[in-house]
């Protein structure tokens, strides 16, 4: 009992570290995204300096997830890593190429073209890859026992491409949201415009990848008919907060739309996680059979108990001391 309660905990806590990054880098991401089809140079540095005093301390909430998930389900790491070597490699050079491009570009003169398209390009391939995971963890992966036996590239099929491709559009969208609430004037319009598009994608996106979901994996496809009377819960309330984000949109709210989009992409997770509860390692191991003993769960739970609060407690006082509207000449940098 003292273990399946302290892996409930350990889901919880590295489910809220995902969530928090997938929300406070998902807009910072989507920005770059944007970036080269900005209306001009102007209007990107206004772009990079929304996104200046707070886009490290968002990748805090990624090193905090990814630690968790090593010391309390070392069988994850186990079989993700050998499985998505290529993946997560293309990840982390796509956070450490915009990280790179971000500071270099606030010196660069004759070379901030190149630097420009380095942001963007990090940023896409990141957000690429993350989705491409997601994909991958959907579609499941070929084990004997705790071990990884399949292919480098298995994982790249038509699903996973589907999957990256949609969270490209949804930072795409959150980043879009950002702007709207940061920003004013013809960036401000232009972000607007931007994102009605890239909504009615994710719209698109989702579509295709909750039909094609229940295909990819049996035990969805299972879970959802036996539990369709309740499940069709997430479409509708996934309909309803797109509808609200059109119409803040449309009556050219500016902190409505973000917050609508932070609801729509919470409501995609909940439903991913309910989709494919209890497996951590699809389609054949739950997260009690990835989790560590109960010893080190307690051991790594008692640190992450102090550290939590404090980045927490971090990022919400940095939002708050950057907090309104990003203009010329105000540069964080």
């Amino acid at each position: 009992m003292e273990l399946i309660d302290l892996t409930l905990v350990w889901i919880a806590i590295i489910g809220l570290g995902v969530f928090m990054y997938v929300l406070l880098d998902g807009f910072d991401l989507g920005v770059g995204i944007l970036y080269p089809f900005a209306p001009g140079e102007e209007e990107r540095d206004l772009m990079m300096d929304s996104v200046a005093p707070v886009w490290d301390g968002n990748e805090t909430w990624l090193v905090l997830g990814g630690a968790g998930l090593l010391g309390a389900f070392p069988l994850v790491y186990s079989v993700f890593l050998p499985a998505l070597y290529i993946g997560v490699f293309l990840l982390l050079a796509g956070l450490i190429f915009r990280g790179v491009a971000f500071e270099f570009r606030a010196k660069a003169n004759r070379s901030r073209p190149f630097w420009n398209w380095a942001f963007t390009l990090g940023s896409g391939v990141a957000s690429f890859a993350q989705g491409a995971v997601v994909g991958a963890y959907i579609q499941g992966f070929e084990t004997e026992g705790f071990t990884y036996v399949g292919g480098p590239l298995d994982w790249l099929t038509p699903f996973v491409v589907m999957t990256g491709l949609g969270v490209v559009a949804g930072y795409a969208l959150l980043g879009a949201t950002w702007l709207i609430m940061k920003t004013e004037g013809d960036l401000q319009d232009w972000a607007r415009r931007v994102a009605s598009r890239t909504l009615l994608a994710v719209l698109a996106f989702f579509v295709i990848v909750s039909l094609w979901t229940p295909l990819a994996h049996a035990e969805v496809m299972s879970r959802w008919l036996d539990n369709l009377n309740w499940l069709w819960i997430f479409p509708v309330v996934a309909l309803l907060v797109s509808y609200w984000l059109w119409r803040a949109l449309q009556q050219r709210q500016e902190g409505t739309p973000f917050v609508a989009a932070m609801a729509l992409f919470a409501t995609f997770y909940v439903g991913l996680l309910i989709s494919m509860w209890p497996y951590a390692v699809p389609p054949h191991h739950t997260f009690w059979d990835a989790s560590s003993s109960p010893d080190a769960q307690l051991f790594l739970l008692v640190g992450m108990l102090f550290v939590l609060p404090v980045v927490m407690g971090y990022t919400a006082w940095t939002y708050w001391v950057f907090r309104g509207k990003v203009r010329p000449g105000e540069g964080y940098h």
